[in-house]
This record gives C-alpha cells, structure tokens and sequence, in this order.
C-alpha cells in the first residue's frame, strides 16, 4: 500500500468514524432518554395510585424527551466542536497539554541534540518540513506520539525515558514510526477523533463527578434521594457507554495503522532491530510505556499504550508487534534479552554521521532513480533516503545550519540562499535586504556569507525545510514583510528562476497552512479527466526545465503523457510564462483524487528520468510541484 492508498484510506476511515461517531451518540441518547422515564416513574409514583403502563408514560413525557435528547446532543456537539477549536494551533497544542517542553533550535543536552539529529534527518529524507519537537520531561516511560493536521503544524513528542532508555538506532526506528502517522494521513484522522470522543467521554466525567460529589444523608429515604441516587448511577452507566464506544472506536482506527507504521519504520531504518529494539525494551522495563499524565484522550497517538488497558486496548500486544518485524523473535526469550538490552551502549552520533557518510557516497554512485521507486517511496522513505539526508545535514556549514534552526536568524539563512553569484546583482540584493530587514538583517546575511560561502545547490532545499519550523513561530506582519523581501530578492536579476518560485511558493503555503490547519484538505475528489490540460501544461513545464532543446523536452513529455494514458500528444502547450501557468494549475491540481495525483505524480517522474539524470532546476520544480499539491517528495539527489 504506497502513500495515495494511504490518503485514500484515511478518507475512507473518516468516513466511517463519522458513522459510528453517529451511532455512539444515539446510543447515549437512547440511555439518558431510558434514565428520564425511570427517574420521572420514580418520582410520580404514588402509593395508592396504579403506575402507567409504559407506552401511556412514553407518551406523556415526549416533551421531556425530546428536550433530554436534544440538550443530550447539544452537549456533545459542543463539547466535540470545543475540543477541535482548540486543537487548531496545531499539533504543538497536544503536545503541550501533556507537558511537553519545546526542544530549542541548539540545545546543550546530549540526549535532545541527538533527537534533533534523527528528526532532521528523517524529514530532510521524507521531504517534509521539520516538525516542532518536544520532550515530555515528566515521562519516564518510552513512547512517543506524532500530532497535527498536516505537515505543516506537525508536532513530535517524545518521553525523556524514551530519550535515556533507547540507543540512537532504536530512537531512530521510533521517530521513523511517527513520522509514517505524518505521512499516511493518520495525524489528522487522530486529532478528528480526539475532538469527536471528547463530547462522548465529557459524559463519562460527569458521570464520575456526579456519583462521587452526592451525599444521600437522611433525604435518600425519601423519593427525591432515591431520584438522585438513580440519575447519579444513570450518569454514570451513561459515562460507561460513552466510554464503551470511545475505546472502541480507538482501538478500530489505530490498531491496523501501528502495524503499517512499523512496517514502514523497517523499511525506512532497513533495520528491525531499530523498532524491534524499542519494543523489546517497553516489553523488560517496568511500566515500559505508561504515562503518568491521562492519555485517555491521546491514547490511540501514541507508540506504545499510554496505560494498562483491560478492554480496547489502542496498541496490539507488544509479542505481536515484535514478531511481525522481528520474524524470529519468541517471546520466551524476553526473560534473556532483557539484561542485554539493558547493558547495550548508546552508539555516538559523529559514528553515525560518518557511517551514514560513507555509505551514502557509495549509494550516490549507483545511478539514478526509476519512477517507479519514487512513487514507492513517497511517505514511505526507504534507508538510502535517511543516509542521504544524513550526508547532506552534515554538508552544511555550522553557522548556516544554526542561522536555520534559529527563530532569530532563520529569514537570514532562506536570504542567504536567494544572492545571485554576480557580485554586482549581490549587492543590489544586500541593499534590498538592509532596505526592507533593516542593517542587522543585512549584516547577518554578510557574515553567513563570509563564514560559509553561497549554498550549493544541492543544499538550498534542506536549508528551506531546516529554516521552517523557526518561521512558523514569528508574528504574521513579519512573515508578509519577509515573503515581499524574498520576492524583491527574486525579481532582483529581472527573471525568476525555480528555486525563487519554490521558496517563495512553498513558505506562503506552509505558514497559511499551519495558521489554518483544520482547512487544509490534503486531496479533493476530481478524477484526472477533468484537469487534463492543467496536466499537460504542468507536463510541458517540467520537461522544458530539465531538458536542452525542445526535441529533448517533447521526447520526456511524451513519456509522461504515456504515464498518464494518453498516448502520443504530438505538440506541447505553451509555457513561456511558466510561473502563471504554474499558479494557475496547481490549486487546480491539489482537488485531484489520492488516485488520480498518484497517476500524476507518476507522470511527472517519468518526464524528470526520462533522459536518465536530473539536474537542479527539474528536481527543484518536481519537490515544488509536489508540496503544493500535497504530495511529500522523498530525499532526492540532481
């Protein structure tokens, strides 16, 4: 299952939660209507007074009725619709409630800098941003979770047990394992079915309050106490059944998608000792996995399970996830493994980076990619990826990448990236820059210059994705003032190459997205059919980038036109003026089906491999094409 059946079956699943999120309620109304009669019987019943037979007292309270299951729906609408609203900021929002402690851009513990390390490294090979990354200080269980809408407003959590209990290979295979819930769809399906169960397991509590907070002095022998005594036990079997429906809807959606997500953890580290590891280690320690804040809520986000479940538990069993990446693994031989696990030494990570080196230069020299591995790896990154993306962080200069990861100076390193190798547009860049940033800006952007050199072109995508999370964080009239300073910057040598559109593209999307995650829609429901000439004209782009000659560029573009089934088109559009035809297109494009932007996708990698190699402007056009329309490009090399 490769990354746009993912989507697909989130969308799928949505549908269904949406279902039985309808049916729980019902349910619960059905119940709080069954504890109104009772308690109005209760209350009305006169000794010498024969009772109504049900169907007479069904009838004479349809009113009360009526008001219970609306004021029932009410509450739950309102509650569910609080929880989303206050989700919006993102994923970094979930990880907050649960104490987590935000990793700054150069962090002096060990243990957080190797954390920063691997997630970097990981979203430079999957070809996403970095996300905002926290540590749950209090938590001395491993686990870890993965939170957002999107992309764009991801969050990663993990636990200081899991920081000091895992060595860098096993915390590697975790953050591969979150990073396949970014990818696939299941942050967003997670953060709907935290503000769905919210308003049914908001019942759950009342119950609990009510039945713990009564006193039933000397008034339970009259009828009211009796009345209160039943609505405070009615609450609470209320709250039960909620409860009931919440866990098991959980425990529906997730149970399947941790098995995927291991999978692609292996696939990802191409080591299942790494996730194996880290499950063997939850399996010897002690409350492995367990939280000491309420993950009732969060439950079903997490690696492993939050708490000991008895019924609907949200993880399959740990032997069971072991064995299925771990084909030779029995569980008898925990009791063994566990004093090995806990003596192995944590591996440096500079032994690491030149492994990584060192084998990444040698993967560099097997040849291009096919289409075809590009579309497999799409959200599902493979470990040639994670040593590429290793070699490229380690390729870029101390300061630039420091410059990146600061919320101060990040727009000084996406600046940096944007000067012109002609000394004398440079300078008339600089001066934009002290013009619109102000000297310190301008300054700043000298001294990256002098110490490090212009970035290669290989390392201005990286820097782009480094840079992103930092700029999330600044105010919005900063950000407009900056993205008019990029594009004054872009139109400084009068044309506007693909990495300018890219830069300048990429960002506005992002901040917008992760300031509005819950209006992102990651794919639409049009068939390939009705964007057909958008398709073709992004064809003709792509291909007229990446080839010499127009002979050269109408042989790739008819390649992708065969990806896309339509045979030989004997003349490409007109794409003179590129960068409209591209704005144009693309949010036509990202209304595409999973379906129809897999065909698609496939095409665009046909045209960019059609002459066997790709050069920087292509691949540049190709990762912006594809974060536009939502498609994660993986780690690719020009």
């Amino acid at each position: 299952m490769n990354f746009f059946q993912h989507q697909d079956r989130a969308r799928r699943q949505s549908r269904t939660l949406l279902f039985v999120f309808i049916l729980a309620v019902l349910a619960i109304v059905t119940a709080i209507d069954a504890l109104l009669l009772v308690v109005v019987g209760v209350t009305s019943y006169e000794p010498n007074t024969p009772m109504l037979p049900p169907g007479a007292l069904l009838q004479a309270n349809l009113p009360l009725l009526a008001g219970g299951a609306v004021a029932s729906i009410a509450v739950i609408g309102v509650a569910s619709l609080f929880k989303i609203t206050t989700l919006r900021s993102g994923g970094g929002q979930v990880a907050r409630q649960l104490g987590g402690v935000l990793v700054e851009s150069d962090p002096h513990d060990p243990l957080r800098r190797r954390l920063r390390n691997v997630i970097e490294e990981i979203s430079l090979a999957s070809g996403v941003s970095v996300p905002e990354i926290y540590v749950l200080e209090q938590e001395s269980g491993i686990n870890a979770f993965a939170a957002g809408y999107t992309p764009s407003d991801a969050a990663v959590a993990v636990t200081r047990g899991a920081l000091e209990k895992l060595s860098r290979s096993e915390l590697q295979g975790v953050i591969a394992h979150e990073f396949s819930h970014i990818l696939n769809g299941d942050m967003r399906l997670n953060i709907r079915l935290m503000g769905a169960l919210f308003g049914i397991l908001l019942l759950a509590l009342i119950g609990r309050r009510v039945l713990m907070h009564a006193h039933f002095g000397r008034s339970s022998r009259n009828r009211n106490g009796a009345a209160v005594l039943l609505v405070a036990f009615g609450l609470m079997a209320v709250g039960y059944i909620g409860q009931f429906f919440g866990r098991w809807i959980k425990a529906a959606v997730s149970r399947q998608r941790e098995y995927l997500a291991d999978a692609s953890a292996v696939q990802f580290t191409r080591d299942p000792d790494s996730i194996g590891g880290a499950l063997k280690k939850i399996a010897v320690y002690s409350h492995g996995s367990y939280l000491d804040a309420d993950t009732e809520e969060v439950s079903h986000m997490l690696f492993g399970d939050g708490r000991r479940m008895l019924l609907f538990s949200t993880h399959p069993p740990l032997n069971e996830r072991i064995s299925r990446v771990d084909p030779y693994f029995r569980p008898e031989e925990l009791d063994t493994l566990a004093a090995s696990i806990l003596r192995e030494q944590k591996r440096e990570q500079e032994e690491s980076v030149r492994r990584a080196a060192a084998e990444g230069a040698g993967q560099a020299a097997r040849g291009p990619f096919d289409a075809g591995s590009i579309i497999d790896q799409i959200g599902n990154p493979d470990w040639e990826r994670l040593l590429m993306a290793a070699v490229v962080a380690a390729s870029l200069p101390d300061h630039v990448r420091q410059a990146a990861r600061s919320t101060e100076w990040a727009p000084e390193a996406l600046f940096l990236t944007l000067l012109d190798g002609d000394p004398e547009i440079r300078e008339g860049q600089l001066l934009i820059i002290a013009e619109r940033m102000g000297a310190e800006s301008e300054a700043q952007v000298r001294g990256l210059m002098r110490a490090a050199g212009l970035p290669e072109p290989q390392q201005r995508l990286p820097l782009l994705e480094l840079a992103f999370t930092a700029l999330k964080r600044r105010p919005p009239d900063f950000m407009a003032q900056m993205l008019d300073t990029v594009k004054a910057l872009a139109e400084a040598d009068g044309r506007m190459d693909v990495f300018e559109f890219l830069l300048a593209r990429v960002i506005a999307q992002q901040l917008w997205e992760s300031h509005n995650p819950d209006r992102v829609r990651m794919a639409g429901s049009k068939a390939l059919d009705a964007c057909r000439d958008e398709s073709l004209r992004l064809l003709a782009v792509l291909a007229r980038h990446g080839h010499s000659g127009e002979p050269a560029a109408l042989g790739a573009f008819q390649a992708g036109c065969a990806a896309l089934g339509l045979g030989s088109v004997a003349a490409m559009p007109d794409t003179a003026d590129w960068v409209a035809v591209l704005d144009s297109i693309l949010p036509k494009l990202d209304r595409l089906k999973p379906a129809a932007k897999e065909q698609l996708v496939r095409a665009l990698t046909e045209v960019v491999t059609h002459d066997g190699q790709m050069v920087p402007a292509e691949l540049e056009l190709l990762r912006a094409t594809c974060t536009l329309i939502h498609v994660p490009l993986p780690l690719l090399t020009a």
